[in-house]
């Protein structure tokens, strides 16, 4: 796959989709691809923010460590970008990242992000619009989530409190 091939999947990822050609084409050209194995770890929870991925081909699950052990929060596909949020706030992963499958990804600096993330005013607002609804969509996850455990754990309750 060649520059314009890849600098036109980058068309579809919802946060690049106001670049243009050649903003695309020149972060299709500062990126670096990258095959992970089912089972590879893209990033780990807890690691600094050195860069987010852009999933070409594959999916990856993202996984949440708690005391009780890890579990899967979400499978990302093809045009996700795990990582970003990491790269913007310049804070540790908040989540590990592993191939599903086999995953092509590009792998695009925090430098390259951030200059066209912040390069216009429009393409700012942009991204923001978009970081903003992820994060609307992530706080929506958590709150079903919280709700199935707290009804986990009344069910565990019942069944422990229940007459032998």
């Amino acid at each position: 796959m060649d520059v314009s091939q890849e600098a036109e999947m980058l068309r579809n990822v919802p946060l690049f989709s106001g670049l243009s050609a050649s903003e695309l084409k020149l972060l299709a050209f500062t990126s670096e691809v990258h095959s992970f194995a089912p089972g590879d770890t893209l990033m780990r929870q807890g690691d600094p923010a050195d860069c987010a991925y852009v999933i070409l081909e594959g999916d990856a699950e993202v996984l949440a460590r708690t005391p009780a052990g890890e579990f899967v929060v979400a499978t990302l596909g093809p045009n996700a970008m795990p990582g970003e949020i990491g790269i913007l706030t310049d804070a540790p992963r908040s989540a590990t990242v592993r191939a599903k499958s086999r995953v092509r990804a590009l792998r695009i600096s925090p430098d390259v992000f951030l200059r066209l993330a912040s390069g216009r005013p429009e393409r700012a607002l942009h991204v923001m619009r978009q970081l903003s609804a992820h994060i609307a969509k992530d706080l929506h996850t958590l709150a079903a989530l919280k709700e199935e455990l707290s009804k986990a754990q009344a069910a565990a309750a019942a069944v422990q409190n229940a007459p032998r």
